[in-house]
């Protein structure tokens, strides 16, 4: 297999990677074939999964606005996948010039290309650390150089959470989070659900079959489980909705939406 030049050394690209094949969702060009081939598998059960991901990315612009309105200018993404077009840093420096961004990801491709593409940006960094491990993020010093965690910060866990199995406490992790956040602080949070999805339960299990066929398990959680992840924080208005019904831009979007774009579920806290 040919290494493309931005395709960082010591990456094993015969393994498919979900922050690429996000991007693949996405439209981005960070991707191999052996992702490309995962991606199109899972979409021969769900055929929607692109247009989830685009709900997902477009849920977090409004939420990252809506951050920026509220007075916050510090951002951590956790579980960020590769940067590519309006992601994060872009969303909340074009509305905040002052606004800092800090990604965090576990997976080397995600955090060598961010480094690429935030090479230059001094109000943004990307640290290497695992959502299993919330010490290591918060105690890390690239974080701490960019973030002050005395004052409000944005937290984002767009899309992670689903990567989490229940062994590993994604509940501890996020509460741990939690408690190195000033008040006022917000979390924002996307997770993949059965619920809303237009498929039988089959088909989408078909889909997540793909997923733990190359090692990342993909764990559907109830409408009550997804919101538990909130415990600690007052939920912003309109709550927990699918993504296309949490502040859209227009009010008439949401039914306009592809029936894809109400799987799962979205919502943000704010710590009192």
């Amino acid at each position: 297999m040919e290494r493309p030049a931005w395709a960082p050394l010591g990456i094993d690209i015969s393994m498919p990677s979900v922050s690429r094949m996000y991007d693949f969702y996405l439209g981005g060009s960070h991707n191999f074939e052996v992702d490309r081939e995962a991606a199109r598998k899972a979409m021969e059960f769900m055929p929607g999964l692109p247009k989830i991901m685009q709900a997902n990315r477009a849920f977090m612009r409004r939420a990252v606005r809506y951050a920026v309105s509220e007075g916050i200018t510090q951002f951590m993404d956790i579980g960020s996948g590769i940067p590519t077009f309006g992601n994060v840093h872009e969303v909340a420096q074009a509305a905040d010039p002052e606004a800092r961004v800090a990604y965090v990801d576990h997976d080397p491709v995600a955090v060598a290309h961010s480094q690429a593409v935030l090479d230059g940006n001094e109000r943004a960094v990307v640290a290497a650390a695992d959502l299993r491990r919330p010490q290591e993020i918060v105690n890390s010093p690239e974080i701490s150089r960019l973030l002050d965690f005395d004052r409000p910060v944005a937290l984002l866990l767009v899309a992670v959470l689903h990567f989490i199995e229940d062994s590993d406490e994604p509940q501890a992790a996020v509460a741990a989070l939690r408690e190195a956040l000033a008040p006022g602080s917000l979390v924002v949070i996307t997770h993949a659900s059965y619920e809303g999805i237009p498929l039988s339960q089959e088909r989408v299990g078909a889909a997540v079959g793909v997923y733990q066929d190359i090692r990342n398990p993909l764990v559907m959680r109830s409408r009550d489980e997804v919101a538990r992840f909130f415990e600690g924080y007052e939920m912003v208005e309109p709550g927990l909705v699918s993504m296309p019904y949490w502040r859209p831009d227009t009010p008439a979007a949401p039914e306009q939406e592809d029936p894809f774009a109400f799987s799962g579920f979205a919502g943000v806290g704010r710590k009192a």
